[in-house]
């Protein structure tokens, strides 16, 4: 169950600020491979689909994804508890927590007339 918790409160730009911050730690920590600081970034149902498809715990089965290499923030966008954050070579969608902004999908690209594709994605 996601719920609205104080670090995504206020203003809508507060919202987007704690969104990308968020991504961009996720991204940050991929980059670096500290895979377990990556995966404490991830949503409760990305983290378990993850570990189920790769039957793995979370650190391997992340490093064993081919996520791409991202150059920054360029947008975030929030919606209430969801947010999409725009990085130069990557998408991120992300829900709000109690523990703030979770990432629920990740390496992710636009398909025309489609649902993105995602790497890595919740049930």
């Amino acid at each position: 169950m996601v719920v609205l918790g104080a670090a995504g409160c206020g203003a809508p730009a507060a919202r987007q600020d704690a969104a990308a911050a968020a991504g961009a730690a996720f991204e940050a920590a991929v980059a670096s491979r500290d895979h377990a600081r990556a995966c404490d970034l991830l949503a409760p149902q990305t983290r378990q689909q993850l570990e189920q498809d790769e039957h793995k715990a979370c650190p391997n089965a992340l490093a064993s994804q081919e996520l791409p290499t991202t150059r920054g923030v360029q947008k975030a966008e929030a919606y209430g508890r969801q947010a999409i954050v725009r990085m130069g070579g990557d998408t991120l969608f992300l829900s709000l927590f109690t523990a703030g902004w979770k990432v629920v999908a990740a390496g992710c690209t636009p398909r025309s007339d489609q649902p993105y594709d995602c790497t890595i994605k919740g049930a």
